[in-house]
């Protein structure tokens, strides 16, 4: 137990793990199924386009996505289709491919994902909203924008958090990307999502001053696969809990509630730096 701590603080400092021969070889292995993901399913997803088609392929790319990272993906309740602004708790760059796959959602991302090779152009064909936190004045675009991704039926996924943690712990939830609830779209529901990784959570987490980069490696080269419960809990009416800090809270709640009974103990404080992550 020590080891790991060890190990954890040292990735948390920013201090990547060095891989092993058979850490190559996996992370060659998950990153030519990535590859070969993105080949069969762009194509396709672009000829479905060509003929007006509804496309499936985004989901499908995403759920192949995150079994090539390791990740075994259970889906838990039912998440709504269409009209729903899913709100969830954030650990990892999986965490989008996870929703992604199960629900076929639109994302909420930085802008800086948007600008990046390949990923941002993937990011894209999913229809991702981009915002840029630290943009004050241009916040009224960016709440017009997903009122316009609402107005189209989407399924949008927010992580309010702003950063990542440990999968043991939450941080406050952050309000102003739920402006656009202020009032409600009609039809419009709010449902809090948990991602539950269980005993991996810390393992898998990108905190603290690990980059992107040394993350991705680190999971992609880990032995093994590991479980990801994606727990789609009860939708509820965001007119029942007018503004948009009582839609925050009342989704931290719940999904605090659903991490304490999964992990069978109460949150734990954070310890880890303030730094924006992928979502």
């Amino acid at each position: 137990m020590a080891d790991a701590e060890s190990r954890r603080a040292g990735i948390a400092a920013g201090r990547p793990v060095p891989l092993t021969p058979a850490g190559r070889i996996r992370f060659g292995a998950r990153v030519a199924w990535l590859l070969g993901a993105v080949l069969l399913f762009v194509p396709l997803h672009y000829l479905w386009r060509l003929f007006r088609l509804s496309s499936p392929w985004p989901r499908l790319f995403l759920a192949s996505a995150a079994r090539a990272s390791g990740a075994r993906v259970e889906r838990v309740g039912t998440p709504l289709r269409r009209d729903v602004f899913y709100i969830a708790n954030h650990l990892s760059w999986i965490d989008i491919l996870a929703i992604g796959g199960a629900s076929g959602s639109a994302f909420v991302a930085k802008a800086e994902i948007g600008d990046a090779p390949v990923v941002g152009w993937l990011a894209g064909l999913n229809r991702t909203v981009y915002v840029r936190r630290e943009d004050r004045l241009g916040v009224a675009d960016q709440i017009n924008q997903l009122r316009d991704a609402l107005a189209d039926n989407w399924a949008i996924t927010v992580f309010p958090e702003g950063t990542t943690t440990d999968g043991l712990s939450m941080l406050p939830f952050k309000s102003s990307m739920m402006k656009v609830l202020e009032p409600p779209p009609p039809g419009v529901l709010v449902q809090p999502v948990l991602m539950d990784y269980g005993a991996v959570g810390p393992d898998i987490a990108w905190i603290g001053a690990e980059t992107g980069r040394d993350n991705a490696v680190r999971v992609l080269a880990r032995p093994g696969s590991f479980r990801l419960r994606v727990h789609f809990l009860e939708p509820f009416d965001p007119h029942d809990f007018p503004g948009r800090k009582a839609i925050a809270a009342e989704s931290r709640r719940r999904i605090a509630e659903a991490l304490e009974a999964a992990n069978g103990a109460p949150l734990r404080d954070f310890v880890g730096h303030d730094r924006l992550a992928a979502g």
